[in-house]
């Protein structure tokens, strides 16, 4: 370590210090900003030539299951002659935009071009030795390559005419070997060359900026040292002496030290630490009660933001349901028509199992949203025709758990009741059944009067004991985690049961779980 002699040394030694210090902070900031760019070049390039690949080979293996399914719709009803020129149209009339660098082209095995929107002068010719600018025969690769298995890329040259010149192009080919046809489509790979161009103009720029920042900081700290040392030698010798006079006078006197003969706050704390340690502990005083204070202030303001976000979550909610009901009604209405195509499918019945839980969700989603602001009008129901419906929806979703439902439901069965209420009740019950049965088991379903003014509903499981039966109503109490949903299902149940005075009975032991509701014909609901 050095020892300075004088002030002027240590001025000097820290002005030499701040250079180095300068310069070497200089060159790592220099060094890591050209590695960052190196890094993001190479990422660019990775990036966006995966990003393209990927996107070229989808369109190549999209044209190639569209000529696979109408291959197969009609090679008994039409020769394959007439299927190849229907399908070239199409695939004609399918090309998204009229950009010129964006296109399918088809050759045989033979490197006959038997299809290019741009080049149509070369269809009908065999162009299986043409070359690019580096002697490479793209053609023949392309239609080796396709002949993998999972088909393949092929980098090479090629012109283009909206900048009429040769650049990068990567294609992606794959094979059709029912018609022996080698499908491919291409990217060129220039715009990638623009993006590196730009962001070494943005590294130039910043190496600029960080070099004139870090020389005007230079220059700051230099002068600011030789202020330093031209002013505060002078004044640092003057309160040194002043700090003399005061201890000889404080030796004499119980007077306070006058501190306004100190130019510099330290030598000050020094002259005088007690009055300044009062002086603290009163500001700190004044500090705490403007704390406090603030702190209210904070809670005050955290509290009404809270308000806020509770207001803006209960906005989301009610319009993601309303946005969920949608594609929904799209997605069954696929699953229909792709029963009618492929009946008896078992993914497309998990699908559409699937689909029904985010109905009946759906369903409790916004019965919640409603329930405190809609009046549910009684009206008579059929409970004999509504409990079947509501089998035939669950038949799918039981099915896919490999469950399935006994029924003991008598005919004409009718009270006055809320339809969307009694759906609630129905659907959580059996969704619950389904959710926890024991694999391969009956779900067991009865409707039947009990008297001349009662009707009787219940749900019997083989599964677990529910230990708790005293929560299973709760709000978000589910007996089983690992079993999903949200533990909301029985407590909207709970609810418009004891809103309509419906009796709730349950049973549960390590044989059976049985879920009863009894409900009164009569809309006369107030005894």
């Amino acid at each position: 370590m050095f020892k300075a002699k004088s002030l002027y040394h240590l001025i000097v030694y820290s002005i030499l210090f701040i250079v180095v210090l300068i310069s070497f902070f200089t060159f790592i900031i220099i060094n890591n900003a050209h590695e960052e760019l190196q890094e993001k070049i190479v990422t660019l390039n990775t990036d966006y030539k995966n990003n393209q690949q990927a996107l070229i080979k989808n369109d190549v293996n999209s044209v190639i299951n569209f000529i696979k399914y109408t291959h197969d719709k009609y090679k008994n009803i039409k020769s394959d002659k007439l299927i190849k020129e229907e399908i070239l149209i199409a695939i004609n009339q399918m090309r998204k935009n009229e950009n010129i660098n964006e296109y399918i082209f088809i050759y045989n095995f033979d490197g006959i071009s038997l299809h290019h929107p741009i080049a149509k002068k070369n269809v009908g010719k065999n162009l299986l030795e043409i070359m690019d600018i580096n002697g490479k025969k793209v053609i023949k690769e392309l239609i080796a390559v396709s002949k993998k298995e999972e088909g393949g890329f092929v980098e090479y040259s090629w012109y283009k005419p909206d900048i009429s010149q040769n650049v990068k192009k990567i294609s992606y080919s794959k094979s059709y070997e029912p018609w022996n046809w080698s499908i491919g489509k291409g990217v060129y790979l220039d715009k990638i060359d623009n993006l590196v161009q730009n962001k070494k103009y943005e590294y130039d720029q910043k190496i600029s900026d960080y070099t004139l920042q870090i020389t005007s900081l230079t220059i700051m700290l230099v002068l600011y040292s030789i202020f330093i040392y031209k002013n505060a030698t002078i004044l640092i010798v003057s309160d040194v002496k002043e700090i003399g006079k005061y201890f000889k006078e404080s030796q004499k006197n119980d007077k306070p030290l006058n501190q306004n003969r100190l130019i510099f706050g330290e030598f000050k704390v020094i002259a005088n630490y007690a009055t300044d340690a009062m002086n603290n502990i009163k500001l700190k005083t004044h500090m705490l009660e403007d704390l406090n204070k603030n702190l209210e202030y904070k809670v005050d303001e955290k509290t009404k933001e809270l308000t806020k976000l509770i207001a803006s979550q209960k906005n989301f909610i009610n319009n993601s349901v309303h946005e969920i009901n949608t594609p929904l009604s799209i997605i069954q209405t696929n699953i229909d028509l792709l029963k009618m195509n492929i009946p008896n499918n078992k993914y497309i019945t998990h699908i559409e199992s699937g689909a029904k839980i985010i109905q009946y969700i759906y369903d409790d989603l916004s019965y919640l949203i409603k329930k405190d602001r809609v009046i549910y009008e009684k009206e008579y129901l059929d409970l004999s025709k509504i409990i079947s419906q509501r089998l035939d929806f669950f038949h799918e979703i039981a099915t896919s758990n490999s469950l399935h439902f006994i029924s003991n439901i008598e005919e004409d069965i009718y009270i006055k009741f809320n339809i969307t209420e009694f759906q609630r009740i129905i659907d959580n019950n059996l969704s619950n059944a389904i959710k926890y049965s024991y694999s391969n088991s009956p779900i067991f379903i009865k409707l039947n009067y009990t008297s001349d003014d009662q009707v009787e509903f219940s749900v019997s499981t083989k599964s677990k004991k529910i230990e708790y039966q005293s929560k299973i109503f709760d709000d978000f109490y589910r007996e089983n985690r690992n079993r999903g949903g949200f533990g909301l299902g029985l407590k909207i149940v709970k609810e418009i049961c004891d809103k309509n005075l419906v009796i709730i009975k349950l049973e549960s032991n390590e044989q059976e779980t049985k879920f009863t509701y009894r409900f009164r014909i009569n809309e006369n609901i107030t005894t």
